[in-house]
Order: structure tokens, then sequence, then C-alpha cells
């Protein structure tokens, strides 16, 4: 097969201003496809890549994860998916396959999984490459120009669902109403959860109701989360920022659950006796399984959910970038290729 050209748009270094930038693909493995974008939703992460908050981004950076569009490229051992499918692709592009995480189902957990935007080039481009198995058929109830939040956004809230083993009897709550809480509050909501959304602005607060919050609390309010102390049994954070957690932590029921996705970079300080005496725990997640993607798109598409997203074209990536870093995105800004 012939080599490709790939238009793109990156970062030459740190916090720098996206400029276009061609590169080539090498030739397709036998195991991989090849994605001509037209779609790709920017994720919070593709801010915190640019910047290297992580310690992990390669420059020149083409950023983008959250992908929709159209195989026009497969190897020859490619499976479960063909040249003209329209397909999503997420954070994770690659992974080995044969460790016990993968062959448990766990494939986002497999130690030598592949990134899509860590030491490889993005969704911020006409053309990206990954391996079949993360290719993911996109339902056809599900809109291509708004999906792409589902496969970062969307998945990193819908997963912890399940691995908490939610009831539809849970009550449950949602910290920050923005790219990722607009989302959980839509899933908890339909799955039949009694939902409460914690968020520092009024103005999302009719916002909030609309996605499906049963109750809203001011999350700057200490008196309205001393109010609900031992009642919820489910609380996930989807921020980045410090909070009170002793008071959240205290918000739980006896055998709560506390699950941040939120990339918070500093400790969580924990009182040993505050988990202890009501058999509380305390955990985390990275996105989830192609299984479960599969799953969450179905279960949006049978309860007609959807990302609430903001269209910008792709050579307008830089203002698109300024637009969510100021906060003004509600709730996903998606460039269209």
């Amino acid at each position: 097969m012939s080599k490709i050209e790939v238009n793109a748009f990156a970062a030459q270094d740190v916090g720098e201003k996206f400029k276009p930038f061609q590169y080539e693909l090498p030739e397709i493995g036998a195991e991989e496809v090849d994605i001509k974008v037209e779609y790709c939703g920017i994720c919070h992460s593709d801010l915190s890549m640019l910047k290297n908050d992580w310690g992990v981004t390669q420059y020149p950076f083409v950023p983008g994860h959250e992908v929709v569009g159209k195989i026009v490229r497969a190897g020859d051992a490619v499976k479960g998916v063909s040249v003209g499918d329209v397909v999503g692709l997420g954070w994770f592009s690659h992974s080995c396959l044969h460790c016990n995480q993968c062959l448990s189902g766990n494939h986002n957990l497999c130690a030598s999984n592949g990134q899509t935007i860590v030491g490889r080039y993005g969704g911020f481009a006409d053309f990206v490459r990954c391996h079949w198995l993360w290719a993911i058929p996109l339902n056809n109830k599900i809109n291509s120009y708004s999906a792409g939040p589902l496969f970062c956004g969307g998945i990193t809230v819908f997963s912890p669902m399940l691995l908490a083993n939610l009831k539809p009897t849970d009550r449950v709550g949602v910290i920050g109403i923005g790219g990722l809480g607009h989302l959980a509050l839509q899933f908890l909501n339909k799955w039949g959860c009694e939902v409460t959304a914690f968020s520092s602005s009024d103005e999302k607060s009719e916002q909030a109701k609309k996605f499906g919050a049963h109750h809203i609390i001011n999350s700057n309010n200490e008196d309205d989360l001393k109010e609900i102390s031992g009642s919820l049994d489910f609380i996930i954070n989807t921020t980045n920022v410090n909070l009170n957690w002793q008071l959240y932590l205290e918000a739980l029921a006896p055998n709560g659950k506390f699950h941040t996705v939120g990339a918070l970079l500093d400790p969580i300080p924990v009182q040993a006796f505050t988990l202890i005496s009501g058999q509380k725990s305390i955990s985390g997640s990275p996105l989830g399984s192609p299984a479960v993607i599969r799953s969450m798109l179905e279960f949006c598409a049978r309860h007609d959910i959807a990302p609430m997203t903001e269209e910008f074209k792709l050579e307008d990536v830089n203002e698109a970038m300024d637009h969510l870093e100021s906060g003004k995105a509600r709730y996903r800004v998606v460039l269209k290729v």
C-alpha cells in the first residue's frame, strides 16, 4: 500500500500556538486501520498535554483523541471493521492483546497500550491510525458531529458506573458540571439513579436539571454539603481542582464509593477513620475497554444521550483551544475537519 501524506495542526513547543504541519504515515501494519477524520473533539487533556502538565508530551505535538471518521485503509489481518465503516477513536489506539489484562477484557489497563496522542500524532489532522480493536463502529442512531466526545469524556464517566455496580435505586452525586459532568448527569439519570449535581456556578444549575440532576448543591456552601452527610451511595468527581475532600467523603452513605476521573496532580488527603468507620472507598479509572465503549454507545442510542457541543473548523483550532481554556465551552468543543 502507498504511504499517506497527512495534513495536521501541531504545536512545536510547550504552550505554543498550532500551525499547519505535514507528515507521512509509514506502511500500514497488518492489524491497523487508517481513519479519514471528519470530526475531532477537544478535551481538556489536549490542553494539559499541550502544556506538558504530565511530563509525557513530545513535540511537534498533534492533539486529538475524540475522533470520528471513516476507515479508508485496512491491513490484511484486520477483523471486525472494514473500509468504509464510520468509527470512533478515543485515548487508546493500541493494546498488546496477550497480557492478562487484555485477556481479561481490560484492554484499557494494558501496561503496553498505545495512547493516541502520546508518542504519536493525533486527530487534529485529516488522517489518524490505530489498531482495529480501538476503531469502534458508530451506531447509526448517533450523530457523527457530536459523537467524538463520547470516546473520551463519555466513556470516562460511563465506565465507573459499571465498576461501582450502580443500581437504579442508588443516590449519586456528580462534582463539576462541565464536559464530563454534563454527560455523567445524563447517564446516571437514565440509569435510574437519584442524581445530585455539585457545582460552584449558579449559571449552570438550570442546565444541570435539564441534563438529569434532581438536586443541585452549591459546592462552595459547606452547610449545604453537611446537610447531605451520609446520604449518597456514589460520588464521581470530574474536576481537576482541590476540593473539601472530608465533607464529600462524609456525604457518602455506609459502603459508599468516591470515584475520581478528574486528573488532579495534588494528593487527596484522607483520614483513615473516615473510610474505616463507614466502610467507604476511594477509586479512579482510565476510560474503558472496547467492549464497554460499545455498551456505552448502545446506551446512548437507546436513551438519546449526546454531548452538548460547539463546532469550530479545524483551521480555527487556536480559537477553539482558547475558548476551552477560558471556561466558556458549553460543554464540549468539536473540530470539523
